[in-house]
């Protein structure tokens, strides 16, 4: 596990369940920068981490990797983007994927649509054989 800058990019690599608490707190870190309040980090580094998980229990040998970086927008607005990648085998059904209860790995069935509410903003682009790539932002308030 690593993590290494491009400009204001974070990457954390993701391999195995140690790695979950790299990624916690690089996103409660990059979440304080950007100034956003506790209730809305806390959401943040909720959902990064439910998406993390996701990638240990469900990429090709639980690798992948989330870029972290920092926004602001016009008006002085700041906030922090995560995406998260991997190359695994995707979802074949994205739509009952992102109803509540749905689970093909024996979990909750609460992680992505949970992952969903706790952000701002919240996209998922997936499909069979071409991996699944997660992108959740929080804005300060």
């Amino acid at each position: 596990m690593s993590v290494s800058t491009d400009g204001s990019v974070l990457t954390v690599t993701i391999g195995a369940e140690s790695d979950l608490l790299r990624v916690r707190t690089t996103l409660r870190s990059e979440s304080q920068a950007a100034g956003l309040g506790l209730t809305a980090a806390t959401k943040f580094v909720t959902a990064g981490s439910e998406l993390a998980r996701n990638i240990i229990r469900y990429a090709v040998h639980g690798q992948g990797e989330v870029l972290i970086e920092p926004l602001q927008q016009q008006g002085g607005r700041r906030g922090v983007r995560a995406t998260f990648v991997d190359a695994g085998p995707g979802i074949t059904d994205l739509d009952a994927a992102m109803t509540d209860n749905f689970t093909t790995g024996g979990g909750l069935g609460l992680g992505l649509p949970g992952s969903r509410r706790l952000v701002d903003e919240f996209s998922i682009d997936s499909g069979p054989n071409r991996g699944t790539t997660v992108v959740i932002t929080q804005w300060a308030r």
